[in-house]
């Protein structure tokens, strides 16, 4: 009856007209997002955080979530007919959903890919509206040592699991780390990495680099791609699915379900590593694999269930915990501190109606989405004809607009257009910004408490294992960073042997 009460009224908030209103605004824009190739749900979120600044807080928070889960079902449309992911969790879905539509059964690959969006993210939501409050509620014994250790865990996980490779990712997140630490020391106020300038003295702002990187790098690095040739799109017919459709996916659609939910948990998992699991688990289970890549709807509905479920269940640890999964679950962590709450703990009991009112939200999104999904996809495709070079100038002036009104400072443009440079060099050498900005926002919360920690074992390090969390959590650390090692001297113990055996 606790956790009935407050749910009840969650969908009393975000049933309002306005809350309403936002939550569609934010599952369209979603959708157009996830269509149009390059931009994704953490740009155009990085682009929206001033404009979300003047609103409400359960409105803006409500209207960047359903920006989120919208994007992945927007993202399959494009990978189905063009063969082009919108999204990069819908990059599995172009092995089977264009194969698919080149045998004339583009509209059968929508409609499982919209039935199991659906699917996993309502399961996911109903995880997250039972698993949350527990979490929250164990949360409230956290203190500095556990702290460090979970950002420390996925600062170094999310280094590990970048699409870049690991070296890169190492590599941005050490970047990130390093950005962290601009600014006054709040322990002892001397100055770090300011070279003598005050627009430095407090650090640097989430809100350029988020945009520069995700805002202006992409729409640099996809300005440079619009030499590509625009394929015409698939033709669409028959978008409901048949049965045997439904009864071949439903299996993929389960285990998508549960996968995506882990997965989205953990820190540096999210849609895309969810969706490439999903994909790889159908694939290993049929009985007969090679159909996969071929026009396999298990290899539709998976991914796509997969990446649905993950987008939602990220949410657990950035309402509960304060740390994000993910990198759009750190611009979701900029925007609630843009707001003046910071997400953690507190978030449950302080701001029920916040917290009920966008886990809620997402039902309504979710049905919204595929009410719209199928009837949509005419308008999409013809979204799909715009060219880069006309939606670019306007998004770069919105940009530089809106980084300019959170602060009212020049220098906050000219940082946008630093991290923006920045961004493009990352994506056009390889490295993906995620660790980066996840190191970004993981480093403050992990100086200060480990230093705090350190404070309360009067330095010595070995107190972070006294204590049954942070001592668990690092354990696992140093399983999951030995495993690596460990297995290359097998590999060379075993080579060596092999060397060593007569011909």
């Amino acid at each position: 009856m606790d956790l009935f009460n407050p749910v009840i009224d969650g969908f009393g908030v975000v049933l309002e007209p306005t809350n309403l209103l936002y939550c569609l605004i934010g599952v369209v824009i979603g959708m157009l997002i996830g269509v149009l190739p390059g931009l994704g749900p953490a740009a155009t979120i990085a682009i929206l955080l001033p404009v979300t600044y003047g609103a409400e807080p359960v409105s803006a928070i409500i209207l960047l979530a359903g920006i989120f889960y919208g994007a992945q079902y927007g993202g399959t449309i494009t990978s189905v007919l063009l063969r082009l992911p919108g999204e990069a969790s819908s990059v599995v879905t172009v092995f089977d959903g264009f194969a698919l539509a080149k045998q004339g059964k583009a509209g059968t690959a929508l409609g499982v890919a919209a039935i199991g969006s659906f699917i996993g993210g309502t399961v996911s939501i109903i995880g997250l509206t039972l698993l949350a409050p527990v979490v929250a509620e164990v949360a409230l014994d956290f203190g500095p040592p556990e702290y460090a250790a979970l950002s420390l865990f996925g600062v170094l996980l999310v280094a590990t699991v970048g699409n870049g490779g690991r070296t890169k990712a190492v590599i941005a997140a050490g970047l990130g780390l390093l950005l962290a630490t601009v600014g006054r020391d709040t322990f002892t106020g001397a100055s770090r990495f300011t070279f003598d300038t005050l627009n430095l003295a407090d650090g640097i702002d989430f809100v350029p680099i988020a945009m520069g990187l995700f805002g202006l790098g992409e729409i640099l690095h996809n300005l440079e791609e619009r030499h590509r040739a625009l394929q015409e799109p698939a033709k669409v017919t028959n978008v409901w699915p048949s049965r045997a459709d439904l009864r071949q996916s439903s299996g993929a659609i389960g285990r998508g379900s549960v996968i995506g939910f882990i997965l989205g948990v953990l820190p540096g998992g999210g849609a895309t590593l969810s969706s490439l699991v999903a994909y790889a688990v159908e694939k290993r289970r049929a009985k007969n694999p090679e159909r996969f890549g071929k026009g396999a709807i298990e290899g539709v509905a998976a991914p796509e269930t997969a990446n649905n479920a993950a987008a939602t269940s990220s949410f657990i640890p950035l309402l509960t915990l304060g740390i994000p999964a993910n990198a759009t679950m750190a611009l979701m962590f900029g925007a609630l501190l843009i707001q003046g709450i910071p997400p953690g703990p507190q978030l449950v009991s302080e701001h029920p109606d916040l917290f009920w009112g966008v886990v809620n939200s997402m039902y309504i999104g979710n049905i919204l989405l595929l009410i719209m999904s199928i009837p949509m996809v005419g308008l999409f495709v013809k979204i799909l004809r715009v060219r880069p070079a006309i939606l670019a100038p306007i998004t770069v002036l919105i940009t530089l607009l809106g980084v300019y009104t959170v602060n009212n400072q020049v220098f906050d443009i000219f940082l946008v257009i630093v991290f923006g440079v920045l961004g493009y060099l990352m994506k056009k050498f390889g490295f993906e910004p995620g660790p980066l900005v996840l190191a970004f926002v993981l480093g403050s919360v992990m100086e200060t408490a480990v230093r705090q920690s350190l404070l309360i074992f009067g330095g010595n390090p070995a107190g972070f294992f006294t204590r049954p969390i942070s001592g668990t959590v690092l354990a696992v650390l140093i399983v999951v960073l030995a495993l690596p090692a460990v297995r290359l001297l097998i590999r060379r113990s075993q080579d060596s042997s092999r060397d060593k055996d007569p011909v």
